[in-house]
C-alpha cells in the first residue's frame, strides 16, 4: 500500500468524524493533480504526521496541510478563512511568514546574541505559538530529506536548525522535536563524528540490550513483589547529546556511563521515592551521581529522580524515576521556563503562554475560547528590526529610528538627521515594528538636538539613548565652563599683576583632581574670583571679600554696631546673614563695616591680628528688610523640580532673584537659588516646606 495512503489513514484515525471531514477537505486541496516529481509534491501530510506525535489539535493539522509553499495559489487566505475558520487562516498566514523569513546567515553561528535575538523575533512576530510548532515540523521534514539537496544548502539548513530551531523546540518543551532536529543537523554538519558515534552504538548494541534487559527483568520482578505498579523501559540515547557530553567533559565514548539508561514511570510522587529506595537496596549506587529534581526542579520545571547504579557485571546504569505527569511534561508539554533576558526572573506573560500551550498539547477537545485567545505575548514589549546589512537589533516597544541609531553607535545617533524604514522616509518619531529594515541618514560632524530628550515630543524611548544625549550636552557645558574658567583666571592674574602663577599649587589648594576640574569649577561659579585672589595671597583684599563682594549698603537704622545706631553697614555675601542670625561686624579700612554671621567660615578663619577689627553688631527691631539668601536643593528627579519649588516660594510670597539647575545622567539634580527672605523664621519655614516635596533628598542654606 502507498505510504501516503497509510499516512492519511493514520492521520484521520486520530480525530473525530467532524474533524476528519475538515481534514479530508484540506487534503482535497493539497492533493496532487499533476505529474510533478515526488521532490516537488506538497509536504503537508508528512508534516501533519510529525505533529500528531505531540497530540496537537485539528486547527494545527489543517494549517500544516495548507501552509506548504508548494501549493501557493491553489487557495487564497480569504478562502481558507471561509472554509476552515479564522484560526486556521491566521496560523497559515504566520507559517507562510516564517517560511519566507530570510534573516539567518551563517555568521550567526559565531554570534550567539544574534541567534538569540532571531529566536525572540520569531516568537514575537507570530500571533499564535502553534505556528512555530508547525514551522518546527516543516524543518524536521526538510532535514529528513536533506540528502537530496546540494552541499552548501545542506550545511546552511543544518546550521540554521541547530542555531535557531532546536533551541526553540527546547524552549517549547517539545523534546521529541529537539532531539530529532539536533541529530539530523549534526549528521550533515559533522558526518565523520556522527558516523563514529552511530557505529559505536551499533557495535555495542547487543551487549547493551542484553545488559538493559537483564536489569529490567530484575527490577520489574522486584516492583511486582512490592506491589508497585510501574512501567520500566530502556531510554534511548541521542547521537548529538552523546557528542556534546564527550566534547564538554573530554571523555572517550567508552567512558560514558549513561549509554545504559532505564526509565521507570509510576503513578504518584510518593512511589518515586519508594522505587528509588528499592533500586538502592538491590544495587550499589554512586552517591555523587544522585540528583533529586523532584524536590529541586530544574529551572525549566523538569522533575525526576536520577541515580546511577553498578550491576553485577560492574556496568554503570542510569535510572530515571518519574510520574506519568512529570514524564508527559518533560516529553510533550511546554517544559520551557525560558527567560525574557538571560539571567532575568520568570516572566508572567511567559507563564501564561506556557500554561495555555500545555493545555493545547494535552487536550484534544480544547476550549474554543482558549484557542481563539491564545497569542504569543512572550515578547510583546520588544521590537526586532534589521540594519541594511541584515543585523538584528532588539529594542523596547515604541522605539524610534533615533533609538535604533543610538543602539548601533553613539556617533551615528548624534549625527542622525533622518531615516528610511523599509525603503521609505519616516520621521524620527516613527514607532518601529518588528521585522522592519532601518537605514539611518547622517550628516558629517552632527550633534544632537536638545528636543530629543523632551519626553512629550517622542523622539527617544530607550533610556540608553536618552542618557547618551544628556551626556553629550553635559560634556559641551563642561567644555564651555573650562574655557570660561581659563579666561577668568587669566583676567584675574593680569588684574592683580601676578608674575609667576603656579597652577599646580592653585589646583592643590582647591583640592581638585586636575586642571580640567579646576577650570570647570571656576567657570561654573563653584570657585569665585575672590577665592582665587585670596589663594594668590593679595594683601589689600579684606577677609569679608574673600569669597563674594558685599551686598549694597543697608539702611542705617537696621543694625546697631557697637551700641550705636545709624552707622552705614553692608552684608557679606559669603554667609548672607538674615535678620534673626547672630551677627558680627568687620571693620574694613577701605569699605566700611561689613556684617557677617558669627559662624561665617571667613570670620572663624581670621588670624589674631585681623580679629582686632571685629566689632559687636545686632539687628534692630521694627523695620522689615528683605535679604538675599542662597539655598541649595538636592533631588533624585529633576523633571518638575524647578516648577515645584517655584510654586512653594510663590505661595510663601518669597521672591527668587537667581536660579541655576544642574542635572545628572541618572535624572538627579542640584538646584541653586537665591531668594529674598525677611528673617530666619521665614527661611526655616520655606526650607521645611521644600523638604516635604517627594523628590527632595536635601535642602539647606548655602554657607
Amino acid at each position: 500500500m502507498d505510504k501516503t495512503i497509510i499516512s492519511v489513514q493514520q492521520l484521520m484515525s486520530g480525530f473525530s468524524q467532524t474533524d476528519s471531514l475538515k481534514i479530508e477537505k484540506a487534503l482535497a486541496i493539497v492533493s496532487q493533480t499533476d505529474a510533478s516529481p515526488p521532490s516537488l509534491r506538497p509536504r503537508g501530510i508528512d508534516v501533519a504526521m510529525i505533529l500528531m506525535a505531540v497530540h496537537i489539535d485539528v486547527e494545527t493539522i489543517l494549517a500544516a496541510l495548507l501552509s506548504d509553499s508548494r501549493i501557493a495559489g491553489r487557495i487564497s487566505e480569504p478562502d481558507i478563512e471561509k472554509k476552515f475558520g479564522s484560526i486556521v487562516a491566521a496560523l497559515v498566514k504566520d507559517v507562510n511568514w516564517l517560511n519566507k523569513l530570510t534573516v539567518y546567515n551563517l555568521e550567526m553561528a559565531n554570534q550567539p546574541n544574534q541567534a538569540e535575538i532571531l529566536r525572540r523575533m520569531l516568537l514575537a512576530m507570530t500571533h499564535d505559538v502553534r505556528a512555530v510548532l508547525i514551522k518546527l515540523a516543516y524543518r524536521i521534514q526538510r532535514l529528513r530529506n536533506l540528502h537530496s539537496e546540494d552541499y552548501d544548502m545542506r550545511r546552511f539548513i543544518a546550521q540554521e536548525s541547530l542555531d535557531i530551531y532546536a533551541p526553540l523546540a527546547n524552549r517549547l518543551g517539545i523534546n521529541q522535536f529537539k532531539w530529532e532536529l539536533e541529530d539530523l543537523a549534526f549528521r550533515y554538519l559533522d558526518p565523520q563524528n556522527y558516523r563514529f558515534i552511530a557505529k559505536s552504538l551499533a557495535d555495542n548494541r547487543n551487549q547493551r540490550e542484553a545488559c538493559i534487559q537483564s536489569f529490567k527483568e530484575t527490577l520489574s520482578q522486584a516492583l511486582e513483589n512490592e506491589h508497585i505498579n510501574a512501567k520500566v523501559y530502556g531510554r534511548p540515547k541521542h547521537i548529538y547529546s552523546i557528542w556534546n557530553k564527550m566534547f564538554r567533559k573530554n571523555l572517550a565514548f567508552e567512558d560514558l556511563y549513561d549509554l545504559l539508561a532505564v526509565r521507570v514511570i509510576v503513578d504518584n510522587m510518593a512511589t518515586c521515592y519508594s522505587v528509588l529506595g528499592l533500586v538502592h537496596s538491590l544495587w550499589q549506587y554512586i552517591p555523587k551521581e544522585f540528583d533529586d529534581y523532584i524536590a529541586n526542579p530544574k529551572e525549566n520545571g523538569y522533575q525526576s529522580l536520577h541515580t546511577v547504579i553498578l550491576d553485577t557485571q560492574g556496568n554503570r546504569i542510569e535510572v530515571q524515576i518519574r510520574t506519568r505527569d512529570m514524564h508527559e511534561f518533560a516529553e510533550l508539554g511546554v517544559a520551557a521556563h525560558w527567560r525574557y533576558k538571560e539571567g532575568s526572573q520568570h516572566n508572567a506573560a511567559t507563564a501564561k503562554n506556557i500554561a495555555s500551550l500545555r493545555k493545547l498539547l494535552d487536550e484534544r477537545d480544547n476550549n474554543a475560547i482558549l484557542i481563539e485567545n491564545f497569542r504569543t505575548e512572550l515578547f510583546t514589549d520588544r521590537v526586532f528590526v534589521l540594519t541594511p546589512a541584515g543585523k538584528l537589533v532588539d529594542l523596547i516597544k515604541g522605539a524610534t529610528p533615533l533609538d535604533f541609531a543610538y543602539a548601533i553607535h553613539t556617533e551615528i545617533g548624534h549625527s542622525c538627521r533622518g531615516a528610511k524604514v523599509d525603503g521609505q522616509i519616516r520621521p524620527l518619531t516613527y514607532q518601529l515594528k518588528s521585522g522592519q529594515r532601518v537605514e539611518i541618514i547622517t550628516v558629517k560632524n552632527g550633534y544632537p538636538n536638545l528636543n530629543w530628550i523632551d519626553p512629550s515630543l517622542g523622539y527617544l524611548k530607550t533610556s540608553r539613548a536618552i542618557s547618551k544625549v544628556k551626556s553629550w550636552f553635559k560634556q559641551q557645558k563642561q567644555c564651555e565652563n573650562i574655557t570660561i574658567g581659563k579666561q577668568l583666571l587669566d583676567k584675574e592674574v593680569k588684574r592683580l599683576g601676578v608674575k609667576a602663577l603656579n597652577l599646580d599649587e592653585l589646583i592643590k589648594h582647591f583640592k581638585m583632581e586636575d586642571s580640567n576640574f579646576f577650570f570647570e569649577s571656576l567657570g561654573r561659579g563653584d570657585i569665585s574670583v575672590q577665592q582665587i585672589a585670596h589663594a594668590l595671597q593679595i594683601p589689600e583684599l579684606e577677609p569679608a571679600q574673600l569669597r563674594y563682594s558685599p551686598q549694597k549698603n543697608l539702611p542705617r537704622s537696621q543694625i546697631t554696631v557697637g551700641g550705636i545706631d545709624n552707622i552705614e553697614t553692608s552684608l557679606a555675601k559669603c554667609c548672607s546673614p538674615v535678620k534673626g542670625d547672630n551677627i558680627i561686624g568687620f571693620i574694613s579700612h577701605k569699605r566700611g563695616i561689613t556684617i557677617h554671621r558669627r559662624n561665617c567660615p571667613n570670620i572663624l578663619a581670621l588670624d589674631p591680628e585681623k580679629k582686632l577689627q571685629l566689632i559687636a553688631a545686632e539687628w534692630n527691631s521694627g523695620q522689615q528688610t528683605r535679604h538675599i539668601v542662597p539655598i541649595v536643593i538636592h533631588a533624585y528627579n529633576s523633571q518638575t523640580l524647578l516648577n515645584d519649588v517655584s510654586q512653594i516660594l510663590f505661595q510663601s510670597k518669597v521672591h527668587i532673584t537667581d536660579a541655576s539647575l544642574r542635572t545628572h545622567t541618572d535624572l538627579s539634580a542640584i538646584l541653586y537659588m537665591s531668594i529674598l527672605i525677611e528673617n530666619t523664621a521665614q527661611l526655616s519655614q520655606v526650607l521645611s516646606r521644600i523638604s516635604q516635596l517627594p523628590t527632595i533628598t536635601a535642602v539647606k542654606r548655602k554657607t
